[in-house]
């Protein structure tokens, strides 16, 4: 690596460059400052209970008294209390459960503890701290899948302090529990780190694994205190006993100093607007223009749409003439006349925002870390910032590198240990980071697009922060409704608290294999239904016994085969596909088998740091993809299909001409074609089908249904159903994340006229997990606010027609189209005349 010299600024440097931008834009990008104030610490003594060694240990360390926050939470734990400490990042909540748990082991020489993060990184820098305290007898040991075997034998007998995750918990402790009996014997606290990511389906897993070793521990005789420790999140102490099943104390008044923050929200500009030619009767009166340089010119003609016509978000809609392959579309002859069509101004994009202010960052020496939603946007901000910076001074680009998951382990290890060291100077990072590895000395964060939830963002924002320094946190917004809305109305970011977590243990999905992994540990017992849900749990015990899964005899239920139950707690769908080049073998990385069909069908463009890959084959069965590096000019957009039937309805609210419902769906899905997508223009070069297997899905949904004849009277005309219902589709599910702890990645959606089961116009918002993830539930309990965001975001939308601010989905397999912005609010004014008021 070549050496670089430049004088450092922090976080004031920085700023006074974006405020430079924003003085030398037209229009300002910064659409809001907020000033979170600096605070001091409020200490308190040691309590009275620490046993000197342990005091001693983190005096050693520097940490001369605890904040009050540490200690109520501490002493609480110490009483055999269950609490979960919930307080800002970077606030200490390590030393909140530390402090107990090694007073445990100090003071009982037969005491055992059990940390689980939902990271190996977090894990891992657990360890490091737990380490250098230097304390005699505590023994700790990560157990991970990067554990090396000869190692693990070891930690079952001696480890007093094993960190862990969720994942082993499940695959390897509990079903050998029998080799583990001597640890569980002696559990007196299990730690429970980050507690509000277990949410969805995996939080849902992770409430049963915990009831799992809840019941193990009683097995061997001990009576576990949990302590769990969460980003400032709503209802901590309902979340954490929800997830645990047992009753929880929350702490939550946070005594840490902190440094002053400034934060600020950051819209790109807009482009200028762009022409195109297209046939003539691509640009006559009888056809709607585009709404979006995406929808032409390679998109037209648009497909005809009836009533009929459905649409999809998330996981795209039901087959029909706009979801075939463009490729097959007759070209335009040239001899065919050709008007000029004007495009709207689309906005500049995010990825490339926040890569020229990451390059800013380090041309005024500010550690900066860059949190991107996407795997491959992470590379590509990181690439982006790293010609940039090469440009202005070469050598510079190699202080800028990427982050996220599917690295492998050594790679992952490195890039951690040169932020740590400073050899790094900026990092563009999915939310593989927000969690694992103690950002010692960032003075800014960037994050690129919303990250979900308010939790997130605040997590996020407080990785920067010297020693209680100023910080600088900016959000810049993609061209997205949710992040339209935020950054003009910042009072839903700074003025309102964080989300609940939603996780729901009863989703029969979950409880069922749940149950088969306890019963395979050991026979279920009356009692142990109470543990899992009471009722619920015994009837899912009766079901799966009817099905010959388990078999029931006086001393409760067995499992019935020879082999685990398989059950993946992420709900990833199975074993990972691996990336592998072609011409060496060469492991890159692995992918989830949901995204596989997206990221790795053939032809697809694949980046692995920095460097482009393009698909030759994937083969499923075998979970493998072979690539090879190519550079090309365009990118690849998988585009798919959906259909969707009502299996059942738990709920329904009847207003009149408007229904509202929640309940269980069948969802199938194909990823049926992909379009090379022009670098830098966006301009689509041609769509190529695929022919790939289709995903089946039973999951639960919220969805209304508007009376025809009130769309009428609102003055949306029958042909303009379709268009109408999918902008308000779109929009909503882009706006659910404000209200439910999800972002648009974790539901989908279909929009029709005319729905077989509902004979009515619909639209549905699905949970994208089986059984459901409980954001659908949340999104039907608070309807009225739901739709009036989304009602707000597309009316204040500055476009005319429909953008990717408001209506348009970067999700939507029939390619945005139709899309009809000014009905869509026609129909959510209905919808919310009707309903209740929240």
């Amino acid at each position: 690596m070549q050496c670089v010299t430049f004088t450092a600024f922090g976080p004031a440097e920085l700023l006074h460059r974006l405020r430079a931008r924003e003085s030398a834009a037209a229009v300002s990008p910064i659409t809001h400052i907020e000033r979170v104030p600096a605070r001091a610490g409020r200490a308190t003594p040691w309590p009275t209970w620490t046993d000197p060694t342990v005091r001693d240990a983190f005096i050693a360390q520097g940490i001369a008294a605890p904040w009050e926050h540490q200690a109520a939470a501490a002493t609480l734990a110490w009483e055999g209390t269950h609490v979960v400490l919930a307080t800002g990042t970077a606030s200490g909540k390590s030393l909140g459960y530390q402090l107990p748990a090694l007073n445990a082991l100090a003071t009982d020489p037969k005491a055992t503890v059990l940390y689980l993060s939902p990271t190996k990184a977090l894990a891992a820098d657990q360890l490091r701290g737990i380490v250098r305290l230097g304390m005699d007898g505590v023994r700790p040991s990560t157990y991970d899948g990067d554990t090396p075997r000869e190692e693990r034998e070891w930690i079952r007998q001696h480890a007093r302090f094993v960190l862990t995750n969720p994942d082993m918990l499940h695959h390897a402790m509990l079903p050998g529990h029998a080799r583990w009996a001597a640890f569980f014997r002696r559990l007196a606290y299990v730690v429970v780190d980050e507690c509000h990511t277990y949410r969805g389906v995996f939080g849902s897993h992770v409430a049963h694994v915990l009831r799992r070793l809840r019941r193990s521990a009683t097995r061997y005789g001990s009576s576990p205190t949990f302590v769990l420790a969460s980003a400032t999140s709503g209802d901590p102490a309902g979340t954490a006993s929800r997830l645990i099943g047992l009753p929880v104390v929350a702490v939550t008044e946070d005594a840490s100093p902190r440094g002053a923050v400034t934060f600020a929200l950051w819209e790109p500009p807009l482009l200028p607007a762009s022409t195109v030619s297209l046939p003539a009767q691509a640009g006559s009166a009888s056809v709607p223009a585009p709404a979006s340089r995406s929808a032409a010119p390679h998109s037209w003609p648009p497909a005809p749409t009836s009533p009929s016509a459905a649409s999809h978000s998330s996981l795209p809609a039901p087959a029909s003439p706009s979801a075939a392959s463009h490729s097959s579309l007759p070209a335009p002859s040239f001899s065919e006349a050709l008007v000029d069509v004007e495009m709207p101004p689309i906005r500049r994009s995010a990825l490339r925002e926040t890569a020229d202010l990451l390059a800013d960052a380090v041309a005024v020496g500010t550690r900066t870390l860059a949190f991107v939603r996407s795997r491959r946007g992470a590379e590509v901000v990181a690439a982006m910032t790293r010609r940039a910076l090469d440009e202005a001074v070469p050598g510079l680009g190699d202080r800028v590198a990427a982050y996220r998951a599917g690295y492998l382990r050594e790679d992952r290890r490195a890039i951690e240990q040169a932020l740590l060291s400073g050899e790094l100077l900026a990092l563009a990072s999915t939310n593989a980071l927000e969690l694992g590895v103690d950002l010692v000395g960032l003075d800014a964060v960037l994050i690129c697009g919303y990250p979900g939830t308010r939790a997130s963002l605040w997590q996020q924002a407080g990785r920067a922060g010297r020693a209680g320094g100023e910080a600088l946190a900016v959000l810049i917004a993609r061209d997205d409704p949710l992040d339209t809305y935020l950054v003009h109305h910042p009072e839903a970011v700074f003025g309102r608290p964080v989300e609940a977590t939603v996780l729901d243990p009863s989703n029969p999905y979950v409880l069922g294999p749940q149950l088969c992994c306890a019963a395979s540990e050991a026979p279920l017992t009356h009692a142990d239904l109470d543990l899992f849900g009471g009722e619920g749990a015994a009837a899912a015990a009766r079901a799966l016994t009817a099905e010959g899964v388990l078999r029931q005899r006086p001393s409760g239920w067995y499992w019935t085969h020879r082999g685990r139950p398989e059950v993946d707690l992420r709900g990833t769908g199975g074993t990972p596909v691996a990336v592998v080049e072609s011409s060496t073998g060469r492991l890159l990385g692995t992918v989830d088998p949901g995204s596989s069909h997206v990221m790795l069908h053939a032809g697809a463009v694949y980046l692995h740091q920095g460097v482009s890959y393009v698909v030759d084959d994937l083969d499923l069965d075998d979970a493998v993809a072979l690539v090879h590096q190519e550079e090309p000019d365009w990118t690849t957009h998988a585009r798919d299909v959906t259909n969707l039937s009502v299996v059942g309805v738990r709920s329904y609210v009847d207003a009149g001409p408007v229904g509202l419902f929640f309940g269980e769906v069948d969802v199938t899905n194909q990823v049926v074609s992909y379009q090379r997508r022009r670098i830098g223009s966006g301009e689509i070069i041609d769509t190529r089908p695929l022919d790939l297997p289709v995903r089946e899905l039973r999951t639960m949904a919220v969805w209304f249904t508007v009376s025809p004849e009130s769309l009428v009277a609102a003055g949306v005309e029958p042909a303009d159903f379709p268009g109408a219902l999918h902008a308000a589709e779109h929009a909503g599910i882009g706006l659910l994340p404000l209200i439910a702890t999800c972002d648009r990645w974790d539901i989908g959606g279909l929009s029709t006229a005319n729905h077989a089961d509902t004979e009515a116009p619909t639209v549905f918002v699905y949970d994208g997990h089986p059984g459901g993830a409980g954001f659908a539930e949340r999104a039907y309990g608070t309807a009225a606010e739901w739709l009036r965001a989304t009602r707000e975001a597309i009316a204040s939308c500055v476009c005319e027609v429909g953008c990717p601010s408001c209506v348009q989905s970067p999700k939507c397999g029939n390619g945005n189209n139709p899309l009809n912005k000014p009905d869509a609010v026609k129909v959510l004014d209905t919808v919310l005349a009707a309903l209740p008021p929240a």
